[in-house]
């Protein structure tokens, strides 16, 4: 039969009826002591003492390896009683426990929340929606304080002269172009239509036995004249497509900066009238702040503005460059192959085409069989 120990509740051992020592309620105080403990010291390391009973190896409870571990146990022991309960409950409300990025985090009492750090992508959104509607509402109350005339706008006399010339040059060389290709519209129905009369009167110089020579020179005629207007319309095609790149892409693309620039030079303004009201306002507290994000935005948007106007004005630099050359060669072309055909000068119209490197391809009209080609 199994003895009774002494009254004390944190030393009571409890045996089963054969004899043999109830392990149950060891395991549930390692495992209370296990949680309670600091990190870094495991059940492994622990021995505890029980001095409840008379044979002293009897009441000598030791705590092996704790789930399979390894550690050797150390040589410390430690009493189950009231002190040593309330002592390790002490300890065990200052833990501290690693958290991401290797940062520690201690926690004084109750249990330990880690915050979420990941951000949630709708109040990203949310945030880009508000950033938009704000900087919105500032430029168009900047735009409508600049019609109105009580606002105040940044001018760079010279770049503004610049672009001016430039808006009024793309309407000139699109009217330019609009004439054009009228004319090559128009000269193409010309050679056309002399195409066909020279085909008439071939074909009347075969029919007609009396009127034959005089049929057949007005058929050699036309059919030149058509054999000209070809080489003619050919150059003013030419002229066309270069004009076209010229105005509809590279002045185009310039103008598409200086919309950029314009609407950097809006931003600048806003977040700078923006700021001169706050600077205007009272200084406290509440104002700093506030001060302080409006004059970190104005300098973002100075940068900006400072870098897209250096962009319009090395662009300008360059489309000047690009249309001088391009529209050199073009207006030779078109001056000499104009003055070559109302001449009849056939040899200094195709003398023309040569030095410019073009190759006739009249529009609408088929290809030459391979017979013709022979």
């Amino acid at each position: 039969m199994a003895q009774e120990s002494p009254k004390n509740s944190a030393a009571e051992i409890s045996v089963t009826s054969n004899g043999e020592v109830d392990d149950s309620h060891e395991h549930g105080f390692n495992r209370d002591l296990k949680h309670s403990l600091p990190a870094g010291l495991g059940l492994s390391e622990t021995q505890i003492t029980s001095h409840g009973f008379d044979s002293t190896k009897e009441g000598v409870t030791e705590a092996g390896a704790f789930q399979g571990s390894s550690a050797p146990p150390l040589p410390s022991v430690m009493s189950p009683s009231r002190v040593a309960a309330s002592q390790l409950a002490q300890q065990g409300s200052d833990l501290i426990i690693p958290a991401a990025g290797g940062q520690r985090t201690q926690a004084k009492s109750g249990p330990v929340i880690l915050a979420d750090e990941i951000k949630n992508p709708a109040m990203e959104k949310l945030e880009l929606v508000r950033k938009w509607s704000l900087n919105t509402y500032k430029c168009t109350r900047q735009i409508i304080s600049e019609k109105l005339g009580r606002g105040s706008r940044t001018v760079d006399l010279e770049l503004e002269a610049q672009i001016d010339i430039l808006r009024d040059n793309k309407k000139k060389y699109e009217n330019i172009l609009r004439l054009a290709q009228t004319l090559s519209t128009q000269l193409f129905q010309m050679v056309h239509t002399q195409r066909q009369l020279g085909d008439a009167f071939a074909d009347l110089s075969l029919k007609s036995l009396e009127l034959h020579e005089e049929f057949g020179y007005n058929a050699d005629t036309q059919k030149l004249l058509a054999k000209n207007g070809e080489t003619l319309l050919g150059a003013i095609n030419f002229f066309i497509a270069s004009v076209n790149t010229l105005v509809n892409k590279t002045i185009e693309d310039t103008l598409m900066t200086v919309k950029q620039y314009e609407s950097a030079r809006i931003e600048y303004d806003a977040y700078r009238t923006d700021l001169e009201e706050l600077n205007l306002g009272p200084r406290d507290a509440n104002t700093l702040p506030k001060i302080e994000q409006s004059q970190l935005l104005f300098q973002a948007h100075k940068e900006k503005y400072d870098k897209m106007r250096n962009d319009v004005s090395i662009k300008l630099k360059f489309l000047e460059e690009n249309k001088v050359k391009v529209l050199h060669n073009q207006l030779v072309l078109f001056h000499n192959a104009i003055a070559a055909y109302f001449a009849g000068n056939q040899k200094q119209l195709e003398q023309t085409l040569k030095q410019f490197h073009i190759k006739l391809k009249t529009p609408g009209m088929e290809a030459p069989s391979w017979l013709e080609e022979q």
